[in-house]
């Protein structure tokens, strides 16, 4: 298997697990459609610092690297990684503003 293919076979694969079903109100939203690292998660704590605790940020971003670098700002960050989806190339995370 080619090595893009590979990776995003494993992208895929990551982003299934992590979906979570249901509606729910999404305060904000963030296009990072062709921002690199790490653009996506720079822009992502300045939209969630203008947001109120307890909002919903939607983010959207296609960097291979936003797969390992959402979560890992989501944690170091108190805010809640609620779903992380693949719609066609684009990587779809929704984010709880924590403390």
């Amino acid at each position: 298997m080619a090595r893009h293919a590979l990776r995003r076979h494993i992208l895929v694969d990551m982003l299934k697990h992590r979906g979570i079903t249901g509606d729910m109100k999404i305060d904000a939203e963030l296009d990072a459609i062709g921002l690199l690292c790490p653009l996506p998660v720079l822009k992502a704590r300045k939209r969630l610092a203008a947001l109120p605790i307890g909002a919903i940020l939607r983010m959207r971003a296609d960097d291979p690297a936003a797969v390992i670098d959402v979560p890992h700002f989501c944690a170091e960050a108190g805010h809640v990684l609620l779903a992380s989806t693949l719609e066609d190339d684009v990587q779809v995370y929704d984010i709880r503003k924590g403390l």
